[in-house]
């Protein structure tokens, strides 16, 4: 495996991929070693080392890093540490069940006021009494600073030092794992970050042919590409070796250029599959390729942007950005029927079609929200939905998604109504680096508050300001999906009227009014929950007025 790996106790061999190098010698805390280069151009050397141990490698640029570091205490740019992952566990990992899977969305460093995996740890019991059967990880590979949505990561190996480093987060995976809780760790392998990335002195670890907004993008179909794909399917196996991870979410898959036989998603996909884990893809393709198992990816399952869209645009009347493409109480009934609501349809935002129909794929290969990370974050002043919508319209919407066929992410915070924002934010120490990011997020985005200040960071923490109402909405929604859930299965039947829905699943149907509306259910059923003065019970073909708000009955057999 790329990096330091301990052969016995106190004997290290570290290796380095550096083909554009002809000469490394490693600085082992005052100590240098010249490394030996194979054909390949890797460079390899064993000496006696231990934990605790600083090292770096000279070459002709200077003093660098390990690219494969597994910690970087003092930052980016500091010399990396041996640590040898040794660990206790007192857990098993959890196998992750798509028909149960409820995931919980979280992002390390403002998901409590200490923003460390210990202080994570003391809201364990918390979530598993909400009902979540997962928690997804927001990247913690080492980034530059303090406070980082994880995306510019430059260390793929390396845990955050700020939120604790790799045996912190050792123990809240072992915590997680003993309360059943799986652990899903959110994966970039689309890009590299701007700053501290050594790799581009070493070798062809980037394309030359493709590009993405974010930064350099991984080299996996030109030369010597063999051995960059080598290097993130190590990575894939160090999270769930190492680790014990339960399952990776890749970030942004379509950015992931790599025209070689077999894509190298599929390869992540079947090694993973062949450890016994789960994988799922950021994707704005609509393409349902990347989940099929037949002449695709194989990968478990991937986010549906169009559901948020088609929910978020309706409620909210947005029509900004890619907002214009949605709006119509038609939109969630094909979100809902069909999953991809553009899916080879022409979309005015995109200027093209757009998409593909997804067949007969199972509801469990797809995972729906209201909120995320992005949708949040990259609005200009992190508005959450709660600040957005009425209280009545923000549970429609949870239960629209809670209780929809398809795999439910909560974003943290939202199950108890948050009102703080979730800004984007950032902590370079090159000042153009500094000045593009200040300049594009306010451009692009609208965010007038600084993304490099602390007020950007501290902003977004949660407050843990909890609406007991709205949070005993969501468990009783949860407890509800768990009873009465699809398990997968896409059969459904929606019915559309004046401002309202009726909603019919396998076991439950749901009376979405949108306003006070007169409707009439083809199905008789029992109340199981309701957000205004729904009737206890419904008779088929009679008539009934609600107030605006949702009812979820069981049916009447």
């Amino acid at each position: 495996m790329f990096g330091p790996n301990f052969l016995i106790e106190n004997e290290v061999e570290f290796i380095l991929w550096a083909p554009y190098q002809k000469k490394v010698t490693l600085r082992l805390n005052e100590e240098k070693y010249e490394m030996e280069k194979d054909d390949k151009g890797y460079f390899r050397i064993t000496v006696n080392a231990k934990e605790g141990d600083k090292y770096s490698f000279i070459i002709d640029k200077g003093e660098i890093p390990d690219p494969a570091s597994r910690y970087q205490p003092d930052g980016v740019h500091g010399r990396s540490q041996l640590v040898s992952l040794k660990y206790e566990w007192k857990s098993k990992e959890v196998k992750i069940n798509p028909d149960d899977l409820i995931i919980y969305e979280l992002h390390m460093g403002t998901f409590t006021q200490e923003g460390t995996f210990y202080s994570a740890i003391e809201k364990l019991d918390y979530l598993v009494n909400l009902g979540v059967t997962a928690v997804e990880v927001m990247p913690i590979h080492q980034f530059p600073g303090k406070n980082d949505w994880g995306y510019d990561g430059v260390y793929l190996y390396a845990v955050q030092n700020t939120y604790g480093g790799p045996y912190a987060f050792m123990k809240f995976i072992d915590e997680a794992h003993q309360r059943g809780l799986a652990v899903i760790l959110d994966v970039v392998y689309n890009h590299v970050g701007p700053e501290g990335n050594y790799m581009v002195f070493l070798g062809p670890y980037f394309s030359q042919k493709y590009k993405t907004p974010w930064g350099l993008t991984f080299n996996f179909d030109d030369a010597y590409s063999d051995e960059v794909r080598k290097f993130i399917l190590d990575n894939v196996r160090y999270w769930f070796e190492v680790f014990h991870i339960d399952g990776l979410r890749l970030d942004a898959v379509h950015a992931i250029y790599d025209f070689s036989p077999k894509h190298i998603l599929q390869d992540i996909a079947e090694l993973s599959h062949s450890l016994g884990k789960f994988v799922i893809a950021e994707s704005d393709l609509n393409d349902p390729k990347i989940i099929d198992n037949k002449c695709g990816y194989k990968i478990n399952a991937q986010w549906v942007d169009d559901f948020h869209h088609s929910i978020h645009a309706y409620l909210t009347g947005e029509r900004n950005s890619y907002y214009s493409d949605f709006g119509t109480l038609d939109d969630i009934v094909k979100a809902f029927k069909d999953v991809f609501v553009y899916d080879g349809k022409y979309s005015n935002f995109r200027k093209k079609t757009h998409g593909a129909p997804v067949g007969n794929l199972n509801a469990c290969k797809f995972i729906v929200y209201i909120q995320n990370h992005d949708q949040v974050g990259n609005r200009g002043n992190g508005d959450r939905l709660s600040t957005l919508v009425d209280r009545q319209s923000y549970v429609i919407a949870s239960t629209l998604y809670l209780l929809s066929p398809f795999i439910p992410m909560i974003f943290m915070g939202e199950e108890y109504h948050e009102k703080n924002p979730f800004l984007f934010f950032s902590d370079f120490s090159d000042p153009n680096l500094i000045k593009g990011v200040r300049e594009g997020r306010l451009r692009d985005n609208g965010q007038v508050i600084d993304p490099q200040s602390d007020e950007a960071f501290l902003n977004s923490k949660l407050s843990w300001n909890i609406d007991k109402e709205i949070l005993e909405y969501y468990r009783t929604l949860i407890k509800i999906r768990k009873e009465f859930g699809n398990r997968c299965s896409r059969k459904i039947e929606v019915d559309k009227g004046n401002n309202w829905l009726i909603i019919g699943l396998e076991k439950i149907f749901l009376l979405v009014a949108f306003s006070d509306a007169g409707l009439t259910s083809k199905y008789s059923g029992e109340l199981l929950f309701s957000t205004s003065d729904f009737p206890i019970n419904i008779v088929s073909g009679k008539e009934i007025k609600v107030r605006k708000g949702v009812g979820v009955y069981k049916y009447n057999i």
